[in-house]
């Protein structure tokens, strides 16, 4: 378990990610982290944008049920 501190960022607050979590997350800085709600009340940091997540399983459900459509259009 690693414990974050929170530090002052100008007028807002900020967390101290150390660098072996960010290797493990595979980013660095500038980029985009997303904290969850968890169903059990806790929450979840990561990369992967949970609404993109959800447009990405909608445009396979589409792509799925219009797939001869898709192709015929492709040509």
């Amino acid at each position: 378990m690693n414990a974050l501190k929170l530090t002052a960022v100008g007028t807002s607050t900020g967390v101290v990610i150390p660098k072996d979590v960010l290797a493990r997350l595979n980013v660095a800085k500038g980029d985009m982290l997303y904290l969850t709600e968890t169903p059990d009340g806790g929450y979840s940091l990561t990369p992967y944008d949970p609404n993109f997540a959800a447009k990405m399983d909608k445009a396979d459900d589409i792509m799925r049920r219009y797939r001869n459509t898709l192709s015929v259009l492709a040509k």
